[in-house]
């Protein structure tokens, strides 16, 4: 098996929290349980779900972002400067909204010890001679776009007059975060990123409040701090993207294909590989694969987590084809569009769902890839 990911058969990292997990997390906020005997439900939860992913024949394993409320605001909230509170509003979601925490700026952004990297530590324990353990965090642009939204931009002008500032900060930050993952051993880390959706979206330029020459330069700081994140990072370390727009509860946030931004990230982002969300007509089409430089590959998400129905092998085979005339099939893979719980909620669809999708991912791979 080839160490470095993407592999053609993967995933995207968070798996459906089980209730026992779900219960524990609960009476820990409530107080009725200390953080030893949460943790102690969490290790028993991840060591089964690797179980289960190794089981599957997976190629890679994570710990199903257990230990976390969300995909990217825990990550957030463990660096200094970064304060949350109980949201009032949430964020619009198509049909409901994610009741996720505000999470603003209280001071200077800057990390010690983030807890991430025992989180990866404890999955090491379990990589074997067939799989290679993952940690996904939100990319570097997540982080900046969560602190300059709308809600946000006054209180972190306060703090950080000149955003460039601000920029280099994250960009330190994840750099000490990404070394230290390096040194627990870590040779695989997914950047999720949602900033391409907002971007993607017929409506970027309102939500974002700014025109079209301003949603470029938008999208060029975006490239940006994620390069500079990255930019020291050591050789053998594999750095992938992964872009969707939007998952919560099975609902979806934006829509639009990847045409707008494809000739700036698909060539410019200094990573291995793109995981692109392809699960229904919100994605577009294929032709924006066009622009992906010649040393990236391609994880089509074609698998969707939203909905319990399974898929069937031969749409799936036929649109890898499809992708095929855009995209060397050896520079392509698969994978689900995205996780199946990007945060602890859970998308509406079961345990026994779920696995059947991602066998059917694998049965692919096979026949695909041989």
């Amino acid at each position: 098996m080839g160490k470095n990911a993407p592999f053609k058969f993967d995933i995207v990292g968070s798996f459906l929290r089980p209730e026992d997990l779900k219960q524990a997390r609960s009476e820990y906020a409530e107080g009725k349980i200390n953080l030893d005997a949460l943790k102690a439900v969490e290790d028993k939860a991840i060591k089964a779900l690797i179980g289960k992913q190794k089981e599957i024949g997976l190629p890679v394993i994570t710990d199903g972002e257990f230990r976390r409320s969300s995909w990217h605001l825990d990550f957030m909230w463990a660096f200094n400067g970064v304060g949350h509170e109980k949201t009032k509003e949430g964020i619009p979601f198509h049909g409901e909204p994610a009741l996720i925490d505000d999470t603003f700026l209280t001071g200077k952004v800057s990390v010690d010890n983030h807890p991430f990297v025992e989180h990866f530590k404890f999955v090491k324990l379990f990589e074997d001679e067939n799989t290679v353990a993952r940690q996904t965090i939100p990319a570097p642009a997540q982080f900046l776009f969560q602190m300059i939204i709308r809600g946000n931009i006054d209180s972190t002008k306060a703090i950080y007059p000149k955003e460039e500032d601000l920029i280099q900060d994250i960009a330190t930050g994840y750099k000490k975060v990404i070394r230290e993952l390096y040194e627990a051993g870590c040779r695989n880390i997914q950047f999720d990123d949602c900033t391409w959706g907002v971007c993607v979206d017929p409506n970027a330029s309102f939500i974002l409040g700014t025109d079209e020459a301003g949603l470029q330069q938008f999208i060029d700081k975006l490239i940006r701090i994620n390069n500079l994140a990255i930019e020291d990072k050591p050789e053998d370390l594999v750095i992938n993207t992964h872009i969707c727009r939007g998952n919560f509860h099975s609902t979806w946030a934006c829509q639009g294909g990847y045409d707008r931004v494809a000739k700036d990230l698909f060539a410019k982002e200094n990573v291995t590989g793109f995981y692109l969300e392809f699960d229904d007509e919100r994605s577009g089409d294929f032709a924006p694969l066009q622009y992906v430089s010649e040393d990236k590959t391609v994880v089509l998400g074609l698998i969707t987590t939203k909905s319990p129905v399974l898929e069937k092998k031969e749409d799936i085979i036929k649109r890898i084809r499809e992708a095929e005339k855009y995209v060397p099939i050896e520079r392509l893979c698969l994978s689900p569009q995205c996780g199946f719980a990007s945060t602890e909620e859970g998308n509406k669809i079961t345990e026994e769902e779920q696995w059947a999708k991602l066998k059917l991912v694998g049965e692919i791979a096979r026949e695909v890839w041989k």
